[in-house]
């Protein structure tokens, strides 16, 4: 690695964010060319369909790519899908040099890219700033690497870990700066999963009411017992639905924007494991899940959750309000799901806490859950 070239790369990182609510299903991707230590040319990846990150920083550079060095976050592409592959625009330019953040995970890449590169005499680099490069499409690589979203399970609760009063009561236990920074969680995400305990009970409509929302996410609804009619709400909006069932649909008329899939549940219960393969075949990169205690549950003992988002409210509720998850009782502490804190931000009055797992935690009936 060459003087500066985390500091190259760590532009195109920052440059590929800006299509954070726009590129889905594709991956996030920047790209920065630098002749004479000077930045000539940037672009990032807005939409899929549109030119990738490296034609734009081509454009931007005219003549002076001959020679020059781009930096790139995800390996070039070497096979023609919606646009012509990118390694073939970078050999064209005349560069002399790539360097690449990551590899990419996709298997019709996957390797490809650097190689067509070096073939064809350009010297390139690979594995600056990997592990953000790998953080900023946690998603995209999850899909591609394990066949499943990454999954972030969103909370909001008081200061004494309480997600509603007994009557149900929650909206709303935290300040609206939290529930923006919600609606932007949900704006970025391919799908926002719950249940249809949830959607009747707060009335919810699991849109993303954000000001720089492109689109709308798939709304994934568990409803194994169907209790929500076609005519509910919650159907009325005219974005992607996805009903998740046991057993044949009813004979109910549904919108055309609602789609049904069946999962064959054993012993009553949904397999969530199957629904999230499903859900990567249908190019959904990241899942935001905001749900009750019994599905929050169900998907740590299933050990599906990769991010916890929670937002912690300076309120006492007692000990009588509902709280966070179900989990089995646990006989020793040992057995207890251990996570590890990723970062602690104020928004508004609220703290913000983001953690990940320490996956290996015990629970009967892993990848199930009753809907």
């Amino acid at each position: 690695m060459q003087q500066n070239d985390a500091q190259y790369m760590q532009q195109a990182l920052e440059l590929a964010q800006r299509g954070a609510f726009s590129v889905a299903p594709n991956p996030l991707v920047g790209c920065v060319v630098v002749r004479a230590g000077e930045v000539v040319g940037q672009g990032w990846h807005e939409r899929p369909g549109e030119p990738h990150a490296e034609v734009y920083a081509l454009r931007e550079a005219g003549e002076l790519t001959r020679g020059a060095t781009a930096y790139v976050t995800l390996e070039p592409c070497s096979h023609h899908g919606r646009t012509p592959p990118c390694a073939d625009a970078l050999i064209a330019a005349g560069l002399a040099r790539v360097v690449i953040a990551m590899q990419d995970p996709n298997p019709l890449v996957a390797g490809q890219g650097i190689q067509r590169l070096r073939e064809a005499g350009i010297e390139v680099t690979s594995g600056v700033l990997e592990a953000a490069a790998r953080q900023l499409n946690c998603g995209f690589v999850s899909r591609m690497e394990r066949q499943r979203p990454w999954l972030r399970l969103k909370m909001a609760m008081s200061l004494d870990g309480r997600t509603a009063l007994a009557n149900g009561q929650s909206q709303w236990i935290t300040g609206p700066e939290a529930r923006l920074d919600v609606h932007a969680y949900r704006a970025q995400a391919g799908a926002i999963l719950t249940s249809a305990r949830t959607v009747m009970m707060d009335q919810a409509r699991m849109t993303a009411r954000h000001p720089k929302a492109e689109r709308q996410p798939l709304r994934v609804v568990l409803d194994r017992q169907q209790q929500l009619p076609a005519e509910h709400e919650f159907f009325a909006i005219p974005d992607p639905v996805l009903r998740v069932v046991d057993g044949e649909s009813d004979d109910q008329v549904w919108p055309a924007h609602v789609s049904t899939l069946v999962l064959p549940a054993d012993t009553g219960r949904l397999p969530l494991r199957a629904l999230f393969s499903q859900l990567a075949e249908l190019e959904i990169n990241d899942v935001w899940t905001e749900c009750g205690a019994e599905l929050a549950g169900a998907l740590v003992a299933a050990e599906l959750v990769d991010e916890w988002i929670i937002y912690v409210a300076p309120k006492l509720l007692g000990d009588t309000s509902r709280g966070v998850l179900q989990l089995p009782q646990l006989q020793d502490l040992a057995q207890a799901p251990q996570l590890r804190y990723h970062s602690f931000t104020q928004v508004g009055d609220d703290l913000k806490i983001c953690a990940r797992p320490l996956h290996g935690s015990a629970g009967a009936d892993r990848g199930e859950v009753q809907s």
